[in-house]
C-alpha cells in the first residue's frame, strides 16, 4: 500500500471478500487501500455498498464498515438465524447520481407535505 494519501470517494473504490477478509482497491490503479479481517474466520462473504456503508456478511454474522477508511462501525451476531451464503439488499444499495437524487426530490417533497400540513392547521 503507498503512503501518499489521497482522498478517495466510494466510487473510486472496488471491494474484493474472500478468506474472511473485505478488501478496497483503487478501481483506476487497483492498488489496494485497506483490508479488513472478520474477527469470525469465513470463507464466503457478501458485500453490498449501501450509500455511505459497506455491509459484509460472513458466517451468520453481520458488519458494517466505512468504505473510504474500512473501520467497523458496528457487528451484529442475528443469533439464532444460521450461517451460510447471505443476500443483501437495500434501498440505499445504489451508489448512482440519479438514485441520490430521487432520494432528496423523495424528501423535499415529504418535507413540504409536511409543511402545507402544519399550515393549514
Amino acid at each position: 500500500m503507498s503512503s501518499e494519501t489521497v482522498e478517495h470517494t466510494v466510487r473510486d473504490l472496488v471491494f474484493a471478500a474472500l478468506n474472511s477478509r473485505v478488501i478496497a482497491l483503487d478501481r483506476y490503479t487497483g492498488e489496494i487501500r485497506w483490508v479488513w479481517k472478520s474477527p469470525k474466520a469465513a470463507r464466503f462473504m457478501s458485500l453490498l455498498v449501501d450509500g455511505d456503508r459497506l455491509i459484509a456478511a460472513a458466517n451468520g454474522y453481520l458488519y458494517c464498515l466505512d468504505p473510504i477508511y474500512g473501520q467497523e462501525v458496528w457487528a451484529n451476531p442475528l443469533e439464532g438465524f444460521g450461517v451460510g451464503i447471505t443476500a443483501l439488499a437495500s434501498a440505499r444499495g445504489q451508489s448512482d447520481a440519479s438514485a441520490a437524487a430521487m432520494e432528496r426530490a423523495q424528501q423535499q417533497a415529504a418535507a413540504a407535505a409536511a409543511g402545507a400540513a402544519a399550515a393549514g392547521a
